[in-house]
């Protein structure tokens, strides 16, 4: 006998006819605030949905952990780096991501990180709040090579645009396809490629190959006067390096939504940096992303009951 669905009531209310749909029969049990525990022996899928986090999240992995029964859960989070969901993976579970839902907003961030940066916005800010008139020329973007490192599907948003406003673009992968429409490299070349580049947007995911992966050599390689994009996580950087770097004015300035500590302690230099533009891990916020996140899952759901590979899945070697 098939088990049940475990979900929020909002996922309920906006998607049910869908879910009806996709699955007919399948039993749903509705979390609600305030509701009394479900039968958690029963729950076979779980969708972790975006409209209960943060406020409900520890219900849900509550719910995740104490069903033994569980087969698979559904995130509509992109990193999946979290301890667990590498307890749930070692138990048999299987997890799949929402990952691709925020990959335009993201990017879009990013590439206004990048045009910010180029324009001296923070300047022209200060000289506004000060009515200074304050001519001054602007750096262009097009005709620069831009590195995207981590060619997901943020990556592949950020390329794109960078592809759009007349940037060279550099993608790097573990493995490169062959099929990309820029030029794509290994991730072992980077280091190599590191002085070329004009701009570098982070976006890989945090793996033990990817800890600290901007540290104090590689931001040493970057070419003079380089803009740096961390829309990854802030362990993929060395964050005092950062600094230095920026201090050093080796870097020419920084868009930065991660950090190794969040919220980003008052006392960080990051915040009064005339470089930098800080945002609160909010890059890809967007009303947006709840849509697309659950349509991913309404499309894993029927290949899940159906016994068709899974959309986002993430494997074991996928959380490290």
């Amino acid at each position: 006998m098939r088990g049940t669905l475990f979900l929020s009531d909002g996922i309920e209310a906006s998607w049910g006819a869908a879910l009806d749909a996709a699955a007919p029969g399948f039993t749903r049990v509705v979390s609600s605030p305030g509701a009394s525990e479900p039968d958690y022996s029963s729950i076979e899928v779980l969708y972790f949905s975006g409209d209960v986090f943060p406020e409900r999240s520890r219900e849900f992995a509550v719910a995740a952990l104490k069903s033994e029964n569980l087969r698979w859960m559904h995130t509509f989070s992109a990193g999946v780096d979290d301890a667990f969901f590498r307890t749930l993976i070692e138990r048999g579970v299987r997890l799949t991501t929402s990952s691709g839902a925020q990959a335009e907003p993201i990017a879009q961030t990013a590439i206004l990180y990048l045009l910010a940066l180029s324009r001296d916005l923070p300047g022209w800010l200060e000289d506004q709040r000060n009515r200074h008139w304050n001519p001054r020329s602007v750096r262009d973007l097009q005709g620069l090579r831009l590195g995207v490192v981590g060619l997901g599907p943020i990556g592949e948003a950020v390329a794109r645009l960078g592809a759009a406003l007349g940037m060279g673009v550099t993608g790097f992968r573990r493995r490169p396809r062959g099929d990309e429409p820029w030029d794509t490299r290994a991730m072992a070349e980077l280091p190599g490629l590191l002085p070329e580049l004009d701009a570098l947007v982070v976006a890989v995911p945090l793996t033990k190959a990817t800890r600290n992966l901007m540290d104090e050599a590689a931001f040493a390689r970057l070419k003079p006067g380089a803009l740096f994009v961390n829309v990854a996580r802030g362990e993929v950087v060395d964050e005092d390096a950062l600094i230095a770097s920026l201090r050093s004015g080796r870097l020419a300035g920084a868009g930065l939504d991660v950090f190794r500590q969040e919220p980003l302690p008052e006392e960080s230099p990051l915040w009064a940096m005339p470089n930098v533009l800080i945002t609160p891990h909010s890059s890809g916020t967007s009303p947006g992303n709840q849509v697309r996140a659950s349509r991913i899952f309404i499309e894993n759901l029927r290949a899940y009951l159906r016994g068709e590979p899974l959309r986002n899945e993430v494997g074991s070697e996928g959380v490290r």
